[in-house]
């Protein structure tokens, strides 16, 4: 077996090996969000780019970064029903974050910038609230 795949999740099941690569997806927009100027954000809220700041930009990728941690630590720990249940409200909120942004404030379009973020948390949240049971009772 490889060397590397004793630092992947060990439960069974692909969810955790999901939750760690969103998690380390999610670290790299958090530093392109500080790091890589307001290009990619702005894709995001294509709808408003000029919203879009440097302060608005770190914001949101110190934000980024809070729920890849919070879901790493899904990842390796999602037997534990409070870890499962914060990591599920962490793709609750990109879900209401990214879809007020679309839908109310208009800041978003639904295109390449807006499609990635939707496709994941719609993903990840109906995987998570079906394999619930699973993870937790074994």
């Amino acid at each position: 077996m490889y060397e590397y795949m004793k630092y992947l999740p060990q439960a069974t099941g692909l969810l955790p090996k999901w939750l760690l690569f969103i998690s380390v997806v999610s670290a790299f927009n958090s530093a392109q969000s500080y790091f890589g100027g307001l290009k990619l954000t702005r894709r995001v809220y294509e709808g408003n780019p000029a919203q879009v700041t440097g302060l608005s930009a770190r914001t949101f990728g110190t934000w980024t970064f809070l729920t890849a941690l919070v879901r790493l630590y899904g990842a390796y720990h999602i037997n534990n029903p409070a870890v499962y249940d914060i990591t599920y409200v962490t793709y609750i909120v990109a879900f209401m974050h990214f879809s007020s942004e679309w839908i109310i404030y208009k800041t978003a379009k639904l295109g390449k910038g807006l499609a990635g973020p939707l496709i994941v948390s719609t993903t990840t949240l109906v995987w998570m609230a079906l394999q619930k049971s699973y993870y937790l009772n074994q």
